[in-house]
C-alpha cells in the first residue's frame, strides 16, 4: 500500500471532528452539524470546481456525519467521481464511502460497477484490491451479476500478484455465500485447486476457505484438492515454527490454515491411495504428539491456537472413523482435557467424545472416563458443561453400565437445572427402555422418574411405560403392586395417578387377593386422589372405576354411588358429566358378557419406534442427537425401526387412545356401547368455561383457564367506568401453536351496555412461551351478562377451540366511598323503597373467618365502614357504581350469624337491577 505523504492529513477534517467532541450537549453537536453540512452542500453546488483534495475532505466529513447517526441524502456523486481518481488516497475514501452509504438499489451503481471495472482492468495490485474490497463489502446482486465471471480469471491468472489472489479468493468467497447461483463452475475450478500448492501461505489460506465452501456444494468438481492439501498440511505440521516465521503464532506454525486444511479435508471420506492415508495419518499423529509436549509459552494464545489445531484434528479422526489407534488415541487426549481447569476445554472435550461414544472403535474406551464424567455432572458450575456431561452419559450407555448411569442421571435431576430437565427425563427414560434386562427396574425406574422431576415427565414417557406394561405378561403384577404402593404417598404427582389409575384399572386383580390391596382398598385410594387432580386426570380415572365394577363386581355400588353424585351428573366439565353418565348407564343397564366385550383387558401394541425417542429427536434436531447403537434392542427384545412413526398415542387403533388422548376421536370398538346407550350416546357440544368465574368476583388477577396445553392468566385494572385487562396466554408444551387467534364475543344485550376493544395476539406461540394481549373495557350502562374469550389455535395438527367467560362483572366499576355513621344511615332511609333493596340470607359456605369477610367486601370494591353498625360483628360497605351514562350509589350491610353458619346480605342501591346483581355476585362468596 503506498505510504501517504503529510500533506494527506485533512487538517479541516481533524478540526471538525474535535469541535464536535468538544461540543457540550446534543443540541450544540447537531447544531455544528447543520452548519458543517451546509456549507458542504453549497462548496459542491458552487460554480468553482474542487480539488481532489477538497472532494476527498469534504466526503470524509459526510461518512463521519453518517457514522454518528445522521441522514445524509448528498454527495454521491462526488464520492463516485473519487473512484476516477489516480491518487490513492481518494480513490480509497470514494470506495470507503460507496461501501458504506451506497446501497445495492442505488441509481449511481451502474456508475460504479464502471469505476470498479476500470480499477480491475488497470493491472494495478492496489487499486484491484480497493476495487475488490469493495465488491466484497457491498456483495449485492447487482455486483455478482457484473462481476462473479470476472473474479475466477484474476484470481486463476499467472500474472496475478499474491495480494490481489488473496483478495480475489475471498471475495469470489463472499460473492458464493450470498447469490451462490450467479457464482459460475467453469474451467477455473481445476485450476483454483492448484492455489493449495502455492509459495504464498496468504493465498493458500485464502483458496483453502473457498474451496471448501465450494467443495461442500460440488464435492466431486474439488476431489483433486484432497492431496494437495494433505501435502501442504504434512509441510507444515512437520516443519520448525521457524520455518513458517511470517504465519507462526505464538510457536504454532500457521494455526489457522492448519484448521482450515482439516476442515476441508472433512468433506471427503478416507482417501483410497494408501501412500496418501498413510501420510494423513502421519500428520494426524504428529498433531496429538504435538499436545502432549510441554508447552512452549504459558500464555493463553499459545494454548488456544494448540489445541484450535487438536480439536479440529480429532474432529477429522472422528469423520474418518476407520483408524482404531487414532480414535483411542483421540479420546485418551480428551480424556485428559476433561479435568482441565479451562472451562471452554472440558466443554469441548465432552462435546468431542459424545461423537466418539457412537464409533465401535472408541465406544469402550470412552467408558473408562465414566467417573470423570459423572464427577462432572456434579461438580460443574457451568449448565452448557453440565448439559454436555449429560449428553455423554446418554451417548456412553450400554447394557454394561446402564444402572450405574441412569442412578446417577436420576440423582442429578434432583437440582438439575430447570433448562435441561425435560431433556434429561427423556433421556433417562429412553436409557431405561433400551437397556432394561430385568423389567421390575424399568418399572421403578420410571415411577421414580416420575416422582422425582414429575412437571417435567411428558405425556410420551407414561404412555410408553403402560405400552410397556400391557405387552410384557411378566412385569403386570409387579407393576400393579409397586404403583399401588406409590399411591399411597400423601403427596403424589398427578402423572403417577394417571399412571395408577390405568395400571390398577387393568391389572388391579392381580393383588386384589391381599387384603391390603382388596377392590374396596384399590378404589379408595385413587378416589382420595380424584378431587386433587386436573379435569383430563378425573376422566381417566372414572373410566378405571368403570373398570373396576367389570374387574371387581363386589365394589359396583359403590362406585355407581360415586358416578351418581352430583359433582359427576352435574359437573361443569362435558367430558366429565358424559363419562359419568354413560359409565352409570353402562354398569346399569349392561349385563355381564357386554360389560366383560367392552371392558376387556388391552391387548398388546404393536411394536414401533418409541414416542419418547421420536420426542428427544424433536426436541435435539436433526445431527443433534448422539447415535446409540441400532443393534442394541429396546425392552421388548426387537431392535427399533428406523421410520419416524407418530407417537402411539396417535397410531393405536385401541380404545387405549380413548382413556389417554382425551380429545381424540372415539375408536371402532365404541360401537358396541351404540344400543346401550340408546338415547344418550350422542355427545354434548364444548362448553365455555365457567370453572373460575366466580373466583375472580372479589380479585382481579389470577389463573381464569388451564388445561394440558394452554394457561391463560389475567391481570385487571379498572378506574370509574373504564377498565383495562391484561391476558397472559402460555404455551405449557415443547411445541409451537400455530394461527393463534382470540376474540371477545357478547350477546346482542351486553354490546349495548359494555364495549370491549380486544389488541390483536401474536398468530404463534413457541413452546414454553408466553405472549400478552391487551383488552380495552368501558361500562356504558349496568349489565348481567359477561363477555367471552374465544381461543383458536393449531397444536400439531389439529385445531383447538376454547371458551372461556371473562370475569367482567359490574362491581368491577365500583368507586369506594368513604362515609360517616349519621350519614350513612340517612342515605340507607332515602333508598328505603321496596324496589331498591334486595336481601338474602344464606348458609355459609366456607368457614365463617372475619378477615377474611373483611378482604372479600374490599375486594368487592366498596369501602368497608368501621364503627357505622351498632353491631360490631355486622359489615357495612358503601360505594357509587359508575358507568357512561349514570352514576349508581351502594350501601350494603352484611350480618353474620356464627352459631348458625348463616349470613343476611342487605343490598340497597338506586336501581333495582343493579341491587339484584351485586347480591347474587357477592352472597356467592361466603
Amino acid at each position: 500500500m503506498p505510504a501517504v505523504s503529510k500533506g494527506d492529513g485533512m487538517r479541516g477534517l481533524a478540526v471538525f471532528i474535535s469541535d464536535i467532541r468538544n461540543c457540550k450537549s446534543k443540541e450544540a453537536e447537531i447544531k455544528r452539524i447543520n452548519k458543517e453540512l451546509a456549507n458542504i452542500r453549497s462548496k459542491f453546488k458552487g460554480d468553482k470546481a474542487l480539488d481532489g483534495y477538497s472532494k476527498k475532505k469534504y466526503v470524509c466529513k459526510l461518512l463521519f456525519i453518517f457514522l454518528l447517526g445522521h441522514d445524509i441524502d448528498f454527495g454521491h456523486m462526488e464520492a463516485v467521481n473519487l473512484l476516477s481518481s489516480n491518487k490513492y488516497t481518494e480513490k480509497q475514501i470514494g470506495y470507503l464511502f460507496i461501501s458504506v452509504l451506497v446501497n445495492s438499489n442505488s441509481d449511481l451503481i451502474r456508475l460504479i460497477n464502471n469505476g470498479i471495472k476500470n480499477d480491475l482492468a488497470s493491472r494495478n495490485p492496489t487499486f484491484m484490491n480497493l476495487a475488490l474490497h469493495c465488491i466484497a463489502n457491498v456483495g449485492s446482486r447487482e455486483m455478482a451479476e457484473a462481476f462473479a465471471s470476472e473474479i475466477p480469471n484474476i484470481l486463476v491468472a499467472g500474472d496475478t500478484m499474491d495480494s490481489v489472489k488473496q483478495s480475489a479468493a475471498l471475495c469470489l468467497l463472499r460473492l458464493n455465500r450470498t447469490s451462490a447461483d450467479l457464482v459460475p463452475m467453469g474451467e477455473w475450478t481445476a485450476r483454483v485447486v492448484h492455489l493449495l500448492n502455492d509459495q504464498h501461505l496468504g493465498v493458500v489460506t485464502a483458496a483453502t476457505s473457498l474451496i471448501t465452501t465450494l467443495a461442500q456444494k460440488s464435492p466431486d468438481d474439488f476431489k483433486t484438492s484432497i492431496s494437495l492439501a494433505v501435502a501442504r498440511l504434512s509441510r507444515i505440521v512437520t516443519s520448525a515454527s521457524i520455518d513458517l516465521q511470517d504465519y507462526t503464532y505464538y510457536f504454532v506454525a500457521a494455526p489457522w490454515l492448519s484448521v482450515k486444511l482439516l476442515r476441508l479435508l472433512q468433506c471427503y471420506p478416507p482417501p483410497e491411495d494408501a501412500a496418501l492415508r498413510s501420510r494423513l495419518t502421519e500428520c494426524l499423529e504428529t498433531i496429538l504428539n504435538k499436545a502432549q509436549e510441554p508447552p512452549k509459552s504459558k500464555k493463553v494464545q499459545h494454548s488456544n491456537a494448540k489445541n484450535a489445531v487438536l480439536f479440529e484434528a480429532i474432529s477429522l479422526i472422528i469423520h474418518h472413523d476407520s483408524e482404531p489407534t487414532l480414535l483411542v488415541r483421540a479420546c485418551n487426549q480428551l480424556g485428559q482435557f476433561l479435568q482441565h481447569r479451562e472451562t471452554n476445554l472440558r466443554y469441548l472435550a465432552l462435546e468431542s467424545m459424545c461423537t466418539l461414544a457412537s464409533s465401535e472403535f472408541s465406544h469402550e474406551t470412552v467408558k473408562t472416563h465414566i467417573e470423570t464424567v459423572i464427577n462432572a455432572l456434579k461438580t460443574e458450575r457451568d449448565v452448557s458443561v453440565r448439559q454436555r456431561a449429560v449428553d455423554l452419559l446418554y451417548a456412553m450407555c450400554d447394557r454394561s453400565n446402564a444402572k450405574q448411569i441412569v442412578a446417577e442421571m436420576l440423582s442429578y435431576l434432583e437440582t438439575a437445572d430447570y433448562s435441561i430437565r425435560e431433556e434429561i427425563v427423556l433421556k433417562v427414560a429412553i436409557l431405561a427402555e433400551k437397556y432394561a434386562v430385568d423389567y421390575t427396574w424399568y418399572v421403578d425406574t420410571i415411577l421414580n422418574l416420575i416422582r422425582i422431576a414429575g412437571d417435567y415427565v411428558s405425556e410420551e414417557v407414561w404412555y410408553r411405560v403402560i405400552q410397556i406394561v400391557i405387552n410384557r405378561d411378566d412385569v403386570q403384577g409387579y407393576a400393579a403392586k409397586t404403583v399401588f404402593e406409590a399411591l399411597q404417598a400423601p403427596a403424589c404427582h398427578e402423572n403417577l395417578v394417571k399412571v395408577g389409575g390405568y395400571i390398577l384399572g387393568e391389572f388391579g386383580n392381580l393383588i386384589a387377593g391381599d387384603s391390603r390391596s382388596s377392590p374396596l382398598v384399590q378404589f379408595n385410594l385413587l378416589h382420595s386422589k380424584f378431587h386433587l387432580c386436573s379435569v383430563p386426570t378425573r376422566a381417566l380415572l372414572l373410566s378405571a372405576y368403570i373398570k373396576f365394577i367389570n374387574l371387581f363386581p363386589e365394589v359396583k355400588a359403590t362406585i355407581q354411588d360415586v358416578l351418581r353424585s352430583d359433582s359427576q351428573l352435574r359437573n361443569a366439565d362435558v367430558e366429565l358429566q358424559q363419562r359419568a353418565v354413560e359409565y352409570l348407564r353402562l354398569s346399569c343397564i349392561a349385563s355381564t358378557d357386554i360389560l366383560a366385550t367392552v371392558l376387556e383387558e388391552m391387548p398388546p401394541f404393536p411394536e414401533r419406534e418409541s414416542s419418547i425417542l421420536a420426542k428427544l429427536k424433536r426436541k435435539k434436531g436433526p445431527g443433534h442427537l448422539p447415535d446409540i447403537d441400532d443393534a442394541r434392542r429396546n425392552v421388548n427384545g426387537s431392535t427399533e425401526p428406523s421410520e419416524n412413526t407418530e407417537a402411539t398415542k396417535k397410531g393405536s387403533t385401541h380404545p387405549f387412545t380413548d382413556l389417554l388422548n382425551l380429545n381424540s376421536t372415539p375408536p371402532s370398538g365404541a360401537s358396541l356401547l351404540v344400543d346401550v346407550f340408546s338415547d344418550i350416546s350422542t355427545a354434548a357440544p364444548a362448553e365455555v368455561c365457567e370453572e373460575n368465574f366466580p373466583r375472580f368476583v372479589c380479585k382481579n388477577n389470577g389463573v381464569i383457564y388451564e388445561n394440558q396445553l394452554l394457561q391463560i392468566g389475567l391481570k385487571s385494572e379498572y378506574r370509574q367506568n373504564l377498565g383495562r385487562i391484561y391476558v397472559f396466554y402460555g404455551n405449557k408444551t415443547s411445541t409451537q401453536f400455530l394461527s393463534f387467534s382470540s376474540s371477545v364475543t357478547s350477546s346482542d344485550t351486553l354490546k349495548a351496555q359494555l364495549n370491549v376493544h380486544a389488541k390483536t395476539v401474536d398468530p404463534i406461540i413457541e413452546g414454553g412461551a408466553q405472549v400478552q394481549q391487551i383488552l380495552n373495557i368501558e361500562c356504558v350502562s349496568d349489565f348481567t351478562d359477561a363477555p367471552v374469550l374465544n381461543i383458536q389455535f393449531r397444536y400439531g395438527g389439529t385445531l383447538q377451540n376454547i371458551g372461556v367467560k371473562l370475569p367482567v362483572m359490574l362491581n368491577k366499576f365500583f368507586q369506594p366511598t368513604e362515609m360517616l355513621s349519621q350519614d350513612f344511615f340517612q342515605r340507607w332511609k332515602q333508598l328505603g323503597a321496596p324496589q331498591q333493596e334486595v336481601q338474602k340470607i344464606f348458609k355459609a359456605r366456607h368457614p365463617m373467618d372475619t378477615d377474611v369477610t373483611k378482604a372479600k367486601i374490599l375486594g368487592f370494591g366498596v369501602a368497608l365502614l368501621d364503627g357505622v353498625d351498632p353491631n360490631p360483628a355486622n359489615f357495612v360497605g358503601a360505594g357509587v357504581i359508575h358507568t357512561k351514562n349514570t352514576q349508581v350509589g351502594c350501601l350494603l350491610r352484611l350480618e353474620p350469624n356464627t352459631q348458625a353458619q348463616m349470613y343476611r346480605l342487605t343490598l340497597r342501591t338506586s336501581r333495582d337491577s343493579v341491587s339484584q346483581r351485586l347480591c347474587d355476585l357477592l352472597s356467592e362468596q361466603f
